[in-house]
């Protein structure tokens, strides 16, 4: 994707990378308070179980899949022992689904609750590889051992890479481990579900490992953005991840030929404290510096992830400034002239005291052009005269019943 060590362009043909299966690890909790029975009248380990023993029966056979659990050996009372109990069940490669089911049967639950600990081992049992990695974590508790803080370790998992996705699934209906475990997946732009019934943990799991062959094949090209446009890295239709400072701006450009849209957007991962009020930029501009179109987001208090996204016709501005002079009309083997446009990506971002600025914030570009379609029209005076006939026509009845009440009031008054 990329063509040199800071750009990527449009009409390489590279060979495609053979993409590796997906890998997912599934976490467990198998603490103390999985024995409670109040999912649909059973406990919840064996709601658990019987979801574990579904998923691995339909699971892909490209797949590679791997179980860690946690609370599920140490019996004691020893909490420094206890916050040390988490171990990997069944390694990640391909399944043996006997022997798999076999493992998960088997577990009763025991001890405390370490999540923290067993995220920041589940990532290391998945590895590093051009594949997108996926947790599923499935736990019906707050964290009783931190530290580490499991949302910390979210964050820290998020600042290593745009490739690990941690999705929670909680268990219990309590509003501390729905904050945290919204934390977590948020972190890594995963996501949170609350299942409250065998059917909704059985069908969710399905659908979360399943997801892990529709996330990236490869890993998130990295790109080295600019300060100004010129030399800039030439982005091809993909996915980049780059590292950008407080109130910096980096800049890319992206060619789009008349007839096509550019579609983009942008993610960065808050990985460290920053103070309240802040919001991330995507302009897209001429190369001459006038601005085409922009995406904002902004927020007050704490967030993980700030987004904003854009989308520009090449044929909305009339007067754009060609990288080629299209001269005569051209015919219909002639090749659309080419419009670059610069994208650059700003934050409003300010650390809190004792804050590193260095390595900068996580972040991820999406960049498509596609074929322009063309966006609806606004409403005008123009195109709106039955409206205004049906405003006109209410004015006068609403004036004239005003007009009959206010006449029948005064009469009365003067009667009285």
């Amino acid at each position: 994707m990329l063509a040199g060590p800071a750009s990527a362009r449009a009409d390489d043909d590279q060979a495609e990378p053979v993409a590796e299966p997906p890998r997912v690890q599934l976490v467990l909790d198998v603490s103390g308070s999985m024995r409670a029975t109040d999912i649909d009248g059973r406990s919840r380990i064996s709601v658990a179980q019987q979801a574990f023993g579904e998923v691995v029966d339909a699971l892909p056979d490209e797949t590679q899949l791997g179980i860690r659990v946690l609370g599920a050996t140490y019996k004691g009372q020893d909490k420094q022992q206890g916050c040390r109990d988490t171990q990997q069940i069944v390694p990640v490669g391909p399944v043996d689904r006997t022997k798999a089911k076999a493992a998960v049967a088997t577990l009763r639950p025991t001890g405390f609750t370490p999540v923290g600990l067993a995220l920041r081992e589940a990532a290391k049992d998945l590895g590093t590889g051009t594949t997108a990695r996926r947790i599923v974590l499935i736990t019906d508790g707050e964290d009783t051992c931190a530290p580490p803080d499991p949302c910390q370790v979210a964050r820290e998992l998020a600042a290593q890479g745009t490739t690990l996705v941690v999705d929670t699934l909680g268990l219990a209906p309590d509003e501390k481990v729905r904050k945290q475990l919204l934390c977590i997946a948020a972190a890594t732009g995963g996501t949170y579900t609350a299942a409250t019934s065998a059917d909704d943990l059985t069908d969710r799991l399905k659908q979360l490992v399943d997801r892990a062959r529709d996330t990236y094949a490869t890993t998130p090209a990295k790109v080295d953005g600019t300060d100004v446009c010129e030399g800039a890295p030439l982005l091809s239709p993909g996915v980049y991840t780059d590292r950008e400072t407080f109130s910096e701006h980096r800049w890319y450009r992206v060619p789009v030929r008349a007839g096509q849209e550019l579609r983009a957007s942008v993610s960065i991962a808050l990985d460290r404290p920053i103070n309240l009020d802040h919001g991330v930029l995507l302009r897209a501009t001429a190369t001459d510096g006038r601005e085409l179109v922009r995406g904002v987001d902004a927020g007050s208090g704490r967030t993980d992830v700030v987004s904003a996204g854009l989308r520009w016709s090449a044929n909305e501005d009339g007067d754009d400034e060609r990288d080629e002079d299209p001269g005569p009309a051209p015919t219909a083997s002639a090749t659309p002239a080419v419009t670059t446009v610069c994208l650059v990506v700003s934050n409003m971002f300010s650390p809190r005291a004792g804050t590193a600025k260095d390595p900068g914030m996580p972040v991820e570009l999406t960049v498509d052009v596609v074929a322009a379609s063309p966006a609806p029209d606004g409403p005008d005076l123009g195109r709106g005269w039955v409206l205004l006939l049906l405003l006109t026509l209410a004015g006068l009845l609403t004036g004239l019943v005003t007009g009959l009440l206010t006449r029948w009031w005064v009469a009365t008054w003067r009667e009285n």
